[in-house]
């Protein structure tokens, strides 16, 4: 593989995590307008550019809305780190096997790790209860790929370095917030259970739906024996009258 191709196989496979649409997007139209050679072709085709925008615009919409672009992120588990896996491949297939592995490889591992990271970022987000947070993020995030994932084509190398250092410091951010990111996946998984995408969960304190009752012993029987009037259990010698029982020890030696 060439020495540019694996920067630029890293650089999408960080970008695909994030927004993946818009990595096929500039890929294929930097190269259906300039015809570079460092750009696989299939990304260029028609089809491919149609469904990628298509899908992009969709995203943009669904990733500005609390707790729906948490949605969005749980079913793109998969789709992210495919896409970034299939670009890497597609980056180095025209010169062996192997660099097709490695591309592969590269893209879908940094694609599944910078996912995972916009996740919990995102998670940590929407613990404010106001949505322009989500609407600054998510178009920083649009920005910030689509202009390192252009920076990729001429300095592949510039751009790994600059995704590799924001991998890194989402990773950074996901440790510093890892307590609002579990008091969110505490209300995303409440809300879930409301809007009926999610099971019921079982919260501490309530009782396990299988658990039978205790049945409560009858006044007259023999488990309420020793028991004092107002609920005063006695000293084991018979039903109490209200006078304290003999005990051994009160007897005269």
């Amino acid at each position: 593989m060439g020495a540019e191709l694996i920067p630029m196989a890293f650089t999408a496979g960080w970008g695909s995590g994030v927004n993946a649409y818009a990595v096929v997007l500039v890929l294929g139209l930097a190269d259906r307008i300039f015809n570079l050679s460092q750009v696989p072709n299939a990304l260029a085709r028609t089809d491919v550019l149609v469904g990628a925008g298509i899908l992009f615009a969709v995203e943009m919409l669904a990733d500005k809305i609390p707790y729906v672009d948490s949605v969005w992120d749980s079913v793109h588990t998969v789709v992210r780190p495919a896409v970034g896996a299939t670009i890497g491949y597609l980056i180095g297939h025209e010169t062996a096997g192997l660099d097709a592995a490695i591309g592969a490889a590269t893209g879908g591992v940094t694609a599944l790790v910078s996912h995972g990271i916009k996740a919990g970022l995102r998670a940590a987000v929407n613990t404010s209860p106001e949505p322009a947070s989500n609407v600054v993020v998510s178009t920083t995030e649009d920005v910030t790929v689509t202009g390192v994932t252009a920076l990729a084509i001429a300095h592949p190398w510039w751009a790994a370095a600059i995704a590799l250092l924001l991998l890194a410091l989402g990773a950074f951010l996901v440790y510093k917030l890892a307590s609002r990111i579990r008091r969110y996946k505490r209300r995303y998984d409440a809300w879930g259970e409301r809007v009926g995408i999610a099971a019921p969960s079982q919260r501490a304190g309530d009782p396990r739906p299988d658990a039978v009752p205790e049945p409560r012993p009858d006044p007259g029987s023999d488990t309420d024996r020793g028991r004092e009037p107002g609920g005063r259990r006695g000293w084991g010698l018979g039903r109490g009258t209200g006078s304290r029982p003999e005990r051994p020890f009160d007897r005269e030696s």
